[in-house]
């Protein structure tokens, strides 16, 4: 339960990062044409249709792979069922790569371009959880209804309507169901896909949000590391004298967090956060060891290596000076371990995939509001590949706690839209 409270923690957190950093767009003016031609084509109109019609399916599917418990790095059950669900709605090649990845590929008429949509497979409980989805009134119950299962039966309807409606693309489309996004998975699947050497990517779109007028644009950085200091250990009487972790890392986090402090008090929001401390075996014991997890974040990437190395710096400073005290025993040393990395990185709200985003919301009759989270969307925006994170639709709250509940409130509205968008991206073929 302690590890579920700070997920919670960091998805409200993340919530608030992005009400704070939000900014409403209008789309251009030849955006908004693109996507009304597109949206009066004869077959995107059936597609539409489809989607309604499928909406049943859609619900269904959504409770299948609800209930099949996917924890990062306890994804591979759910990643089968999903690649049958692909396979039967019907794709042109499919495989599950060698971090856990469903990746299936339609491939479009060949201008040599592809792009991505991706949902994540794994949600934030523990294996043991109970995922039975239940219902009250025209109301869904189960963890990870929403964050992110709701995502991928989203994707496995547009396939499904594109398939149906006979929508042939000039780009060729990779579908994915990837691993890792949630917590300590860090990112692991989309890095995969993204990592030097791999399948060129043109563009790329995650389903990871709530309302689909909200559009992740920009990625928020996070750097993680666990320090330790490790010593001798022994009784607190007996032992006296002895090098003490514990009173070591005091002394260190002190010294981070007055440089850190100053050196965020200037330029591009940059946070740094001790969240986790621990060590020690009893009241009347010298520690062996003493840690803590640290969290830093920043949408510049300069300030993120900055804080960084003044994490590093600090702690290092810290060490020598409480060794140069030390006159009984062996001296501490000093480990670090990075724990998780999340690249940071901005777009400009001209790009065209933003702009297809804000002229499909508006399509909608909605305005889109672009702003900055933490989704599988930093890997590519680091890289310099367009990308955004858009939202599942429907109606849902307490994501990431046990009593998380999703409703359809207008749910093929948001499988609309990213059809829609998609589309747009990959290029309608003649």
């Amino acid at each position: 339960m302690k590890k579920l409270s700070l997920f919670i923690i960091f998805f409200f957190a993340t919530a608030i990062l992005f009400a704070q950093n939000e900014k409403n767009i209008s789309a251009q003016t030849p955006f908004k044409k693109e996507i009304e031609k597109l949206s009066k084509n004869d077959k995107i109109q059936k597609a539409f249709t489809i989607i309604q019609e499928l909406e049943p399916s859609s619900i269904k599917e959504l409770i299948e792979l609800t209930e099949i418990p996917a924890p990062p790095f306890q994804e591979q059950k759910r990643a089968e069922h999903f690649k049958k669900m692909l396979e039967a709605a019907g794709i042109d090649s499919i495989w599950i790569d060698e971090v856990g990845n469903v990746m299936a590929l339609r491939k479009g008429s060949g201008n040599g371009k592809t792009v991505l949509i991706d949902a994540h497979l794994d949600t934030v409980f523990p294996i043991e959880t109970d995922v039975t989805v239940k219902m009250k009134g025209d109301t869904l119950y189960a963890p990870g209804i929403g964050d992110d299962t709701r995502g991928l039966s989203m994707m496995l309807t547009i396939l499904k309507a594109m398939n149906s409606a006979s929508i042939k693309t000039e780009s060729d489309i990779l579908f994915a169901g990837t691993v890792g996004e949630e917590g300590l998975g860090d990112l692991r699947g989309i890095k995969n896909i993204f990592k030097q050497g791999a399948k060129k990517i043109d563009s790329h779109i995650a389903i990871d949000g709530g309302d689909i007028n909200r559009v992740v644009s920009s990625g928020l950085g996070s750097l993680r590391y666990k320090v330790t200091f490790n010593g001798p250990g022994g009784h607190s009487f007996g032992a006296f004298g002895l090098a003490n972790p514990h009173h070591a890392m005091g002394k260190a986090i002190d010294y981070f967090s007055t440089v850190a402090g100053d050196f965020v008090s200037t330029g591009p929001k940059t946070t740094f956060n001790v969240g986790r401390i621990g060590g020690g075996t009893s009241v009347n014991s010298i520690p062996f060891e003493t840690w803590i997890e640290v969290d830093m974040r920043s949408l510049s990437p300069e300030k993120l290596i900055g804080i960084e190395k003044i994490l590093k710096e600090q702690m290092n400073k810290a060490l020598n000076d409480y060794n140069s005290k030390v006159q009984k025993g062996p001296k501490l040393s000093l480990v670090f371990e990075k724990i998780g990395e999340r690249p940071s990185g901005l777009q400009e709200e001209s790009l065209a995939i933003i702009q297809r985003a804000a002229a499909a919301n508006e399509f909608f009759n909605r305005t889109a509001k672009i702003g900055a989270g933490s989704t599988n969307s930093n890997i590519p925006i680091s890289l310099g590949i367009p990308s955004i994170t858009i939202g599942r639709g429907g109606n849902s709250g307490n994501a990431h706690s046990l009593d998380e509940w999703w409703i359809n409130e207008k749910g093929d509205e948001a499988i609309k839209f990213g059809l829609l968008l998609l589309i747009a991206e990959a290029g309608l073929s003649k």
